[in-house]
């Protein structure tokens, strides 16, 4: 924020020193400390009152887009109207389809052919 250096801090030191004196220096720096921390916590204070209106402009934005995409989304898709339609549950598998779906056992090795190990 303020670009002071080594040289002009030491500058500001001497000044004050002489212009207010050693005896009354500590309270003028507890004095300006207090104001600097005045001033900080407005500041504060000020930029997050900024960003929550920031905050709720964009979520403002947001909810208009999300409108505007339900409404084209349901325009697109009318809704449709089950009342005429029977509901009935699905048919549960038949011993038949389950036979086709599980995969045969391999047939036993005859005992005179050597067995291989399996890797």
């Amino acid at each position: 924020m303020f670009d002071i250096g080594a040289s002009e801090l030491l500058m500001i030191v001497i000044v004050a020193v002489v212009v207010i004196g050693p005896k009354d220096l500590p309270r003028a720096l507890r004095t300006a400390g207090r104001w600097i921390g005045k001033v900080r916590r407005t500041s504060n204070h000020f930029r997050s009152g900024i960003e929550a209106m920031i905050r709720e402009a964009e979520m403002e934005e947001m909810e208009k887009k999300w409108a505007e995409q339900n409404a084209r989304i349901m325009a697109e898709h009318p809704p449709v109207d089950l009342s005429d339609h029977e509901l009935r549950p699905l048919p549960s598998p038949s011993a038949e389809t389950r036979s086709a779906e599980t995969p045969p056992e391999p047939a036993p090795a005859p005992d005179d052919e050597p067995q291989l190990p399996l890797r």
